[in-house]
């Protein structure tokens, strides 16, 4: 009699203690909480939107910033440098996701909840152009600060250099490579992103970010909010000659600066193909593909 209490009693002591549920959220949980965040940055107002999208354009930059310095004097753009870069610039997403930053890249996410029909198409795109416009000023700014501080003379100027030479491959290429690299690019950022949703702390999302984006930037693929500023940095140290000699001994041979401009090289041949690409990669083979697989509603 006295084995049947102590075995009731243990039960009982079962049931009452609470269920703590450390594992990470599962697909299915994932896809709602991503809705939930997609009603909710709907719904941010113009200003507190603009001034997040600011930031992830300033984190964006030093990212990419840290990732030129870190591998500027290696003899090889592929491989483990450029493993090294990736891992770099993942800063810049850490910071944006764990600080709550507007990237237009991130945000193409949330069209799941435009497909779920819990926002509007004017909220998605409302958000997505506050977004893309927050991150190119805030590119930009960060464009000026390098540029005073002087630290793309480190080296020689080959920190300059580098810059320079991923500028140029950049407005020259054509158009399908840059769309394609952009959907690439884009899906990754995406992917990345929809991991951190399955996390229960900061840590597993620093761990959740750090492959598909390291993976973006080792594999060359196409940022549009990254071009925003190592395109228009280019642009600046062209006219350097400290900055040019170094780069045309780090090329071999004279280079050719004729497309490095602002509007045709980098607003038309690179930023709007990437832009699309990016849409395209983010929204319909990211957001698109989670929401029919968990979100959508079927038929009766």
């Amino acid at each position: 009699m006295s084995d049947e209490m102590e075995e009731k009693g243990a039960v009982d002591v079962m049931s009452s203690t609470p269920l703590i549920d450390v594992d990470a959220y599962a697909p299915i949980k994932m896809a709602t909480r991503v809705g939930q965040v997609g009603i909710a940055k709907a719904n941010l107002g113009f200003l507190t939107t603009f001034f997040l999208s600011v930031n992830a354009g300033v984190f964006i930059a030093l990212g990419i910033q840290l990732s030129m310095l870190v591998t500027h004097t290696a003899t090889s753009n592929f491989g483990l440098n450029a493993l090294v870069g990736g891992v770099a610039f993942t800063m810049a997403l850490v910071l944006i996701v764990i600080t709550g930053a507007e990237l237009f890249t991130g945000n193409c996410l949330i069209a799941m909840s435009f497909f779920a029909r819990k926002i509007t198409g004017k909220d998605l795109t409302r958000n997505l152009i506050i977004a893309f416009i927050g991150n190119f000023v805030g590119a930009l700014t960060v464009v000026f600060w390098i540029y005073i501080s002087a630290q793309w003379t480190a080296n020689n100027h080959l920190l300059g250099a580098k810059i320079v030479i991923a500028a140029i491959d950049k407005v020259n290429m054509p158009f399908s490579v840059a769309f394609t690299r952009g959907v690439l690019c884009n899906a990754l950022v995406c992917l990345g992103i929809w991991l951190c949703f399955s996390a229960r702390n900061n840590l597993d999302k620093i761990l959740s970010l750090l492959w598909p984006i390291s993976c973006l930037i080792a594999c060359g693929f196409e940022h549009c909010v990254v071009n925003m500023w190592l395109i228009p940095m280019g642009i600046l140290l062209k006219g350097n000659r400290f900055v040019m000699a170094a780069a045309e001994k780090v090329h071999g041979e004279n280079l050719d600066i004729a497309n490095l401009t602002f509007f045709k090289g980098f607003l038309i041949d690179n930023l709007f193909p990437v832009v699309l690409g990016n849409l395209f990669g983010g929204i319909i083979l990211v957001a698109g593909v989670y929401w029919f697989i968990f979100l959508r509603q079927p038929k009766k």
